[in-house]
């Protein structure tokens, strides 16, 4: 309890600007892909829409790590978040004078790679401002507020929508920006701790050369690498899956469809507020996690309904949620504080990686009916993996 009061007094304000930025970015991931399928009725376009705009964030990690170490966090969370406002205003406004659907994709494709750097910014600050505390429970917190605005994002979007039209969307994803800046700016005011930049090398071949170097010689961190992209396989297939086997190979509407994504947020937060109030050590965390998200994996693989479907679903993200509370911590203890922002960028790359090859899998699939055996290989490669890399060997011994 004492550490949730802390929260709430000195950092309300931070995690209040982070839900802001979040749920802006939901509104426009949402908005793309529906706007340019209804426009041309081409789930192609609208899947090819999605790449143009997701595919920049995961290829920007590397270089946000760098800036984030280079420059003050502080300063670069200011830019991403005052750039995403007025990349929306600009984008709005070309629209209205030449129109065409690429203002819609710029908008989120260009506020995706700010997005990018917010969230590198966010994590380097992250260590220093919470210095004292428990870096789980932080963290825990953090993926809370993510998933809340997962959860609420899509909702008010297809709300907003609905009323009026996709550009009332992004006039109000660029005033959640401001909101998100002027409650940092305020929280700002009040912090004492000392953020500050971590490197000033100029070259641009150190840092990679030097967090390349942490991938290779710092004991434990290829096997936090390898367990976290073997999750992602099964994180990435059931995601890949989801509409498919909920409207195809179960038959059931769109609204079941969103029912699932709900309860599947919904039973993420549950399991991150549990994990922040627990006590659970670090390594216990991962051992959990790692075997609920194998667990969720059979059960969807499995399910004869959609009913034990969802509850596979539910728990594939639920504890994927809980395992990158386990990962973080651990790359956070791992990992040299002066080079935590190059290194983690490139983490990142490499952990995302699996997600698009598991979503190439399901491509090679003849049927629905297949895509269950899929699913249940891939978690059993998963296992394979944990079993090989030996999961409870990652406790941290200073924790």
């Amino acid at each position: 309890m004492r550490f949730w009061f802390r929260f709430k007094q000195a950092s309300g304000l931070f995690f209040t600007s982070m839900f802001a930025a979040r749920l802006a970015d939901q509104f426009l991931l949402f908005v793309v892909p529906l706007v340019v399928y209804q426009v041309t009725q081409s789930v192609a376009l609208s899947g090819l829409a999605y790449a143009v705009e997701t595919v920049p964030r995961v290829l920007f990690y590397p270089i946000c790590g760098v800036l984030s170490d280079r420059y003050s966090p502080l300063r670069l969370m200011q830019i991403s978040q005052i750039g995403r406002a007025l990349i929306c205003v600009f984008g709005l406004a070309g629209f209205a004078v030449f129109g065409g659907l690429g203002w819609v994709v710029g908008i989120s494709a260009l506020c995706g790679l700010l997005t990018t750097q917010g969230f590198m910014a966010r994590e380097v600050m992250l260590p220093q401002i919470f210095a004292m505390a428990r870096f789980e429970k932080v963290q825990s917190i953090s993926q809370s507020v993510n998933q809340t605005s997962i959860v609420a994002g899509p909702l008010l979007a297809a709300s907003l929508f609905a009323l009026s039209n996709w550009q009332t969307v992004v006039v109000v994803a660029a005033l959640l920006f401001v909101l998100a800046e002027i409650s940092m700016m305020i929280w700002r005011r009040g912090n004492h701790t000392p953020i500050t930049a971590s490197d000033d090398n100029p070259s641009w071949v150190a840092p990679f050369r030097t967090a390349f170097s942490h991938l290779a010689y710092l004991p434990g961190l290829k096997r936090v690498i390898a367990l976290t992209a073997s999750v992602n396989l099964v994180f990435g297939i059931t995601l890949a899956t989801s509409a498919a086997m909920v409207t195809g190979l179960y038959g059931q509407s769109d609204a079941h469809y969103a029912l699932l994504q709900t309860i599947g947020a919904g039973f993420t937060i549950f399991v991150l507020m549990v994990v922040g109030a627990s006590r659970l050590s670090v390594g216990m965390i991962g051992l959990v996690s790692f075997s609920g998200v194998f667990l969720g994996g059979v059960i969807t693989a499995l399910s004869p309904d959609y009913w034990l479907y969802m509850v596979g679903f539910a728990v594939v993200l639920g504890f994927d949620g809980m395992f990158n509370i386990y990962i973080r911590t651990v790359r956070q203890k791992l990992i040299p504080a002066k080079d935590y922002g190059k290194t983690t960028g490139v983490i990142i790359l490499f952990n995302n990686m699996t997600q698009p090859l598991a979503g190439l899998l399901v491509g090679l699939t003849a049927s629905l009916e297949q895509t269950g055996w899929l699913i249940l290989a891939l978690s059993g490669v998963m296992l394979l993996g944990g079993a090989i890399l030996s999961l409870p060997r990652f406790q941290v011994r200073t924790i």
